[in-house]
């Protein structure tokens, strides 16, 4: 799988949407969805698989049970995958990963944890139009006929009503695969943060896995791009400025008091080794801070968020900090 760490914001933007270029459309259309985790370290696990046990035996059970006590107020109507969709939006355990089309609110989901600024985030990044080769042809057929990349609800229904019998007609045709599934319009959240998710064609099944697996066949499938801790800073205050917030991605005033939470939090001020430092200066993923001292240094964030010190070389362990005043 291609790893590409970035340096600078200028440089992380090209890669983000580099190929997008459509020859058919004659027009920028990226053939590329994105996934962005403040983690590098983070395993790309469905919410499911996360539930632990004996998981792939309770989906079914948890989907009937959300669709039974749903209020029907927030019916989705029939359609077996609009209702997964939503039970999915409302944090209901299910084999779906959520997905953007959009670059920057990936990045925006790579950046929004403050006390995580201290390590690697990463965007994965994957090419769907690659990925139609290991689907069973008659799925394959069905994005034909309706001339899209993406499959809807009403796509769906018409090779399987429910996961059951999709997972039972993959298997009859062929090897295991995964699709991008995209949602209806459930509410303003979908829409703004450009929302779609992936479907792996068995329960059991793990994307990250699957890609790995099949990599090898086709090295165009995915990629993933790592920013540095020190970059992040910079990532955040920028898309602030292009108004990719929480007020934006949750709109309502759950989304706003995230947003002025964390916009008016102190987060200029790190720990470095346990000392108090401000940040000065942000710079091609360079840090450079000023002690309570007066003295003054500059970081980076190696591979693996370890941070060193530009001028020594040396390591150094840094943490956000949250207190508003100099002194400890």
């Amino acid at each position: 799988m291609e790893e590409l760490r970035v340096s600078s914001w200028t440089e992380l933007v090209d890669r983000l949407y580099e190929s997008s270029w459509d020859v058919p459309h004659g027009r920028f259309r990226s053939s590329y969805v994105f996934r962005g985790l403040p983690d590098w370290r983070y395993h790309r696990k469905t919410s499911l698989c996360r539930l632990g046990g004996d998981f792939s035996k309770v989906e079914e059970a948890l989907l009937r049970n959300f669709r039974k006590y749903a209020h029907q107020s927030q019916s989705p109507g029939n359609s077996w995958w609009n209702w997964l969709a939503m039970a999915q939006h409302h944090g209901l355990p299910t084999r779906l990963l959520d997905w953007t089309f959009s670059p920057f609110v990936a990045l925006h989901f790579a950046t929004e944890k403050y006390d995580l600024f201290h390590m690697d985030a990463v965007v994965w990044c994957i090419n769907v139009v690659e990925l139609r080769r290991f689907l069973p042809s008659a799925l394959n057929a069905l994005l034909d006929q309706d001339s899209s990349m993406f499959f809807s609800a009403s796509t769906l229904d018409r090779y399987a009503t429910t996961l059951s019998e999709f997972d039972y007609r993959v298997k009859e045709e062929g090897e295991s695969c995964v699709i991008f599934f995209e949602p209806p319009a459930l509410d303003e959240r979908i829409v703004n943060q450009s929302a779609l998710f992936s479907l792996m064609s068995s329960s059991s099944l793990q994307l990250e896995d699957w890609l790995r697996a099949h990599e090898r066949e086709n090295p165009k499938l995915c990629r993933k791009i790592v920013i540095p801790a020190s970059l992040k800073w910079e990532i955040r205050d920028k898309l602030d400025m292009a108004n990719i917030t929480e007020r934006v991605m949750f709109p309502g005033l759950d989304g706003l008091t995230a947003w002025l939470k964390r916009y008016y939090a102190p987060n200029h001020l790190i720990e470095v080794d346990g000392k108090l430092a401000r940040i000065q200066q942000m710079e091609n993923a360079y840090i450079q801070v000023e002690y309570e001292d007066g003295s003054i240094e500059e970081l980076i964030a190696e591979p693996g968020s370890l941070w060193q010190e530009k001028k020594t070389g040396r390591n150094v362990f840094v943490l956000p900090r949250s207190s508003q005043s100099w002194h400890t």
